[in-house]
C-alpha cells in the first residue's frame, strides 16, 4: 500500500474483470464476448482510416454516431450520449444522475461494478433482493430513492425483466432516474428505448461490445430525455472531451450500417444458447432462462467451484462467482459451435 495514496484509494475495493488469458489454446467462455468477428464493413472502415485522421483530434461530440443511433431508435440526436464503452457511460451516470442524498437501489445479484462506482463517488446504496427464481420484482424498490439501476437482462443471471415491470418502476419512481443497463438486450429482450417518449426519468444504456463484437474498441451509448443527456454531457466535458477516437467512431458507424450481419450474428448466438441449455439440462443442470449471450447454471451433484477448476484443467475458462446465493452457479459464455461442443463434451466427462 503506497504512502502516496489518498484515503479514498486506500478504502476502495476495485472491480475484478473476467480473466483475459495470455496463453494459446484455451477456450474462453468467461467474459461474454462475441464468438464471431464484427461485420466485414467494420474492418474495411478501420483500414480506410488515414494517418491524417489520426493526427487530428476526433469529433468530441461523435455527431455522426449520435445521428445514426437516434435514427435507429426513433430519437433526436440530442437524446443520445456516446462514451468510451458502456462502463464509462455508467460511471458518468452515477456522477451526473445518481449522486443524491437518498440511496441508489440495484439488485442484490447484479453487475458487481455498481457498488464500486458508489464507493468511488461517495454514493450511498441499497440492495433490492431478487426473487427466489432470480427474477426482479418492482415492488422491492421503494418509491423514495435516489435512483435505480438494473441490468436487463440481468448479469450474471441472464434473466429478463419485461417492459411492463419496467413501466411499473418508472411510474413509482417518477422523482428519480431509472437506469436500464442493456448490455445484452440484443439476444432476446425488448429494449426499453421505446419507453423514453413516455418517461423523462428513463435512461437506457447500451454497448457495442457484445452483439456487435466491438469489445476491443469500447463504444457505449446512453439514450433518454434531453435533460438527462445534458447532465451526462456536463460530466463528460469536465472529465474527457474526446472520449471516442476516430477509429472507434468509424467502426461503430459501419457496424450500425450492416443490420443484416448484426441480426444474423445475434440469431446464431441465440440458437447456440438454446442448444447448450437443452444439452446441459439433459446432464442434470438447472439452467436459468437466459435472454443474454451466456447461461447461468448449477448442478445438484457437483459443486460449481469444482467444475470451474476441472474445466480450466481441460482448457475451458468459464466464470465463477464466490458470492452468497450464487456460489454454486457457473456463468458460461456462448461460443462458436466448436467451442460449445468442446464445453459439452467436457461436462459429459465430468458429470
Amino acid at each position: 500500500m503506497s504512502r502516496y495514496w489518498s484515503d479514498l484509494v486506500r478504502q476502495l475495493t476495485p472491480y475484478v474483470p473476467g480473466e483475459q488469458p495470455r496463453g494459446d489454446g484455451l477456450i474462453k467462455l468467461n467474459t461474454n464476448e462475441s464468438p464471431y468477428q464484427p461485420s466485414p464493413a467494420v474492418l474495411t472502415a478501420i483500414a480506410a482510416v488515414s494517418g491524417d485522421s489520426l493526427r487530428l483530434y476526433p469529433d468530441p461530440e461523435s455527431v455522426a454516431l449520435k445521428q445514426a443511433f437516434a435514427w435507429r431508435n426513433g430519437l433526436q440526436p440530442e437524446q443520445v450520449f456516446i462514451g468510451n464503452g458502456s462502463d464509462e457511460v455508467l460511471a458518468h451516470t452515477f456522477q451526473a444522475l445518481l449522486k443524491h442524498d437518498k440511496p441508489v437501489y440495484f439488485p442484490d445479484i447484479s453487475y458487481s461494478f455498481y457498488p464500486v462506482w458508489c464507493e468511488l463517488y461517495g454514493i450511498s446504496h441499497c440492495d433490492a433482493p431478487v426473487v427466489k427464481d432470480f427474477s426482479i420484482d418492482p415492488a422491492a424498490y421503494p418509491a423514495d430513492n435516489g435512483g435505480i439501476i438494473i441490468p436487463n437482462p440481468n448479469a450474471p443471471t441472464g434473466v429478463l425483466m419485461e417492459l411492463d415491470a419496467i413501466r411499473s418502476l418508472l411510474r413509482s419512481s417518477c422523482d428519480s432516474v431509472v437506469v436500464i443497463d442493456e448490455a445484452y438486450i440484443d439476444f432476446g429482450g425488448e429494449s426499453a428505448v421505446r419507453l423514453i417518449g413516455e418517461f423523462d426519468n428513463l435512461l437506457v444504456v447500451q454497448t457495442l461490445s457484445k452483439a456487435r463484437a466491438l469489445a476491443g474498441l469500447r463504444v457505449g451509448i446512453a439514450m433518454g430525455s434531453v435533460e438527462l443527456i445534458e447532465g451526462l454531457e456536463r460530466v463528460k466535458n469536465s472529465f474527457n472531451s474526446y472520449p471516442l477516437d476516430v477509429v472507434a467512431q468509424r467502426a461503430a458507424l459501419a457496424s450500425l450500417a450492416d443490420e443484416e450481419y448484426f441480426q444474423q450474428s445475434c440469431q446464431r448466438v441465440v440458437a447456440s444458447r438454446e442448444f447448450v441449455c437443452r444439452e446441459m439440462t439433459a446432464l442434470g443442470f438447472a439452467v436459468l432462462p437466459s435472454a443474454a449471450n451466456f447461461v447461468f447454471a448449477t448442478h445438484a451433484q457437483r459443486l460449481a467451484r469444482d467444475l470451474f477448476v476441472d474445466l480450466r484443467e481441460r482448457g475451458i475458462i468459464v466464470r465463477y462467482f464466490d458470492k452468497p446465493r450464487i456460489d454454486n452457479y457457473l456463468r458460461i459464455t456462448i461460443g462458436t459451435d466448436v467451442q460449445c461442443g468442446a464445453l459439452l463434451s467436457a461436462l459429459r466427462d465430468l458429470i
